[in-house]
């Protein structure tokens, strides 16, 4: 499973290098059988207006059709910042009613980003139930509903989707009915892939840095370790602070 050649080389190259690495990573690629369909343009591209700000404008779609897990989760809430390409996984059940997307929405989206000014689905029975649009209203966020003749207002939320439904068919595969346990993982995997559109990672482009990541601790542990037994034969240079001068503090270094 990889998110293509340009994004799998951005991730590696954060922490390894080798001769002829970009060039053996696109053929690696290129390698890979892909089933074709959902690669298949959903209708025409057309711009959207870019958002003003982090999710301010958001999408939301399911991932349904899944196997049913231990704690009877069988479908996904994808929930898509415009602005920064972050996203948030959510494991949900078709049985959950309009009452309880609005409790999940709050705790999941409202308390970690605020509350958006539009939100882009589709025509499904919870987003246009009236308890929905009524929620929305009072909070002072638009509802727009996407549909089939205009595939461009949600055909970002469908590629978050395909590329989840890919981390999704590994997951099953060793995980069978307890996908939902690994979904925080392919959220965290998702959120610090490379984007080109953007040409860093959601995260980055959400936070503002780098997402520390456990290769990152452990670089860290060892150039920690390294300084430390380096330094058994060294010793530390003594410094005091002179009087200020024009704005500035000079630094004398004592020699012995």
């Amino acid at each position: 499973m990889h998110p293509g050649s340009n994004k799998m080389y951005r991730d590696l190259k954060q922490r390894f290098w080798w001769t002829r690495m970009k060039r053996e990573i696109a053929k690696y690629v290129s390698n890979v059988t892909v089933k074709a369909d959902h690669l298949k343009p959903a209708g025409m591209l057309h711009p959207l207006n870019i958002p003003a700000w982090k999710w301010e404008d958001i999408h939301m779609d399911f991932v349904v059709g899944l196997p049913r897990t231990q704690k009877g989760y069988d479908s996904i809430w994808v929930i898509i910042d415009r602005f920064t390409k972050s996203a948030h996984f959510i494991p949900v059940k078709t049985s959950y009613t309009a009452a309880t997307y609005a409790e999940l929405y709050i705790a999941r989206i409202v308390s970690l980003h605020g509350v958006p000014v539009t939100i882009t689905s589709d025509r499904g029975s919870v987003f246009v139930s009236r308890f929905w649009e009524q929620l929305q209203k009072s909070l002072g966020t638009k509802l727009i509903h996407s549909s089939a003749y205009h595939p461009q207002t949600s055909g970002q939320v469908e590629r978050v989707n395909q590329i989840l439904e890919d981390m999704l068919r590994a997951c099953v595969l060793t995980y069978s009915t307890k996908w939902d346990e690994c979904l925080p993982l392919a959220e965290f995997a998702y959120n610090n892939s490379y984007q080109k559109s953007l040409e860093m990672a959601p995260f980055e482009a959400l936070y503002g840095r780098r997402c520390r990541t456990p290769r990152t601790g452990r670089t860290r542990r060892a150039s920690h370790l390294r300084a430390r037994f380096g330094n058994t034969s060294r010793r530390a240079s003594e410094v005091h602070t002179g009087k200020p001068k024009k704005g500035t503090v000079k630094a004398e270094k004592l020699l012995r």
